[in-house]
């Protein structure tokens, strides 16, 4: 497909709509974008809608299902996303060079602290059908164009789901307190117990939502798709977790597409 082949139309933050060729409209800030459509509502409707409190950009952000949910707070989390976006901007393009038009909304759109874009759809595995594949290639290739990442992810892993629901309870700025925040990361200044380097810092009742905060501000680290969290749980200095995974490139390239 060519360039012109392309069509994109987002709003802005003032409600403002904005439309032209892709290739010349890609710069736009849809991090910041207002929804381009309305989810759908229903009397019966099986899928389940709503806002979240992301603690990325302290705005609300939101998603048409359970799944969509689940990687919000996977992408909320992650401390190299700076801002996201639902239903950023409609994408359309002709189909086989006619001039009847395929249009796509992608379910969002990330900014990753260096600066890049990713445009995610949120998919299961077993709900792609044959044209659903067809949109998402295209799709991808138009990222590609700008130099955007494409992903199409689905139901997060039931253990990794699981920990980041308990984790962002405590994702609010409120729950940090910084004198605990620093003898926290000194507690941990190598690999122990979850509950062990809580009680080394003081009452595990004060303290536990704090370095529940930090583990969900990517401050300290834990595995979280390894096992539900514990008492036993290992948690890490982040720089300990940077030298494991750098030191060794399968180990970075596994880590990474896990």
């Amino acid at each position: 497909m060519e360039a012109e082949d392309f069509w994109l139309e987002y709003v802005d933050a003032r409600g403002e709509l904005h439309e032209g060729p892709f290739e010349v409209m890609w710069s736009a800030p849809f991090e910041a974008a207002r929804q381009v459509r309305a989810f759908p509502s229903y009397r019966g409707q099986r899928s389940f809608p709503g806002w979240y409190w992301a603690a990325t950009g302290a705005e609300l952000v939101g998603y048409e299902s359970w799944v969509e949910l689940g990687q919000l707070m996977r992408l909320d989390c992650d401390p190299g996303v700076v801002a996201m976006a639902s239903q950023p901007f409609r994408l359309s393009w002709r189909s086989d060079g006619r001039n009847r038009r395929i249009s796509h909304t992608p379910d969002y759109f990330v900014r990753r602290r260096d600066g890049t874009g990713v445009v995610l759809d949120v998919r299961p595995d077993d709900r792609i059908e044959p044209e659903d594949a067809v949109m998402f290639e295209v799709t991808a290739a138009a990222c590609a164009r700008v130099g955007w990442s494409f992903e199409r992810v689905g139901v997060l892993d039931p253990v990794l789901a699981a920990n980041l629901r308990w984790l962002s309870g405590y994702r609010h700025p409120r729950v940090r307190r910084d004198p605990v925040a620093e003898e926290l990361r000194a507690a941990f200044a190598r690999p122990r117990g979850l509950l062990a380097g809580a009680c080394a810092v003081g009452d595990p009742i004060a303290v536990l939502p704090v370095l529940f905060h930090l583990l969900w501000c990517g401050e300290l680290a834990v595995d979280l798709e390894a096992g539900l969290l514990s008492a036993a749980t290992q948690v890490s200095p982040v720089s300990v977790v940077a030298e494991e995974v750098g030191g060794d490139a399968g180990t970075s390239e596994a880590a990474v597409a896990g």
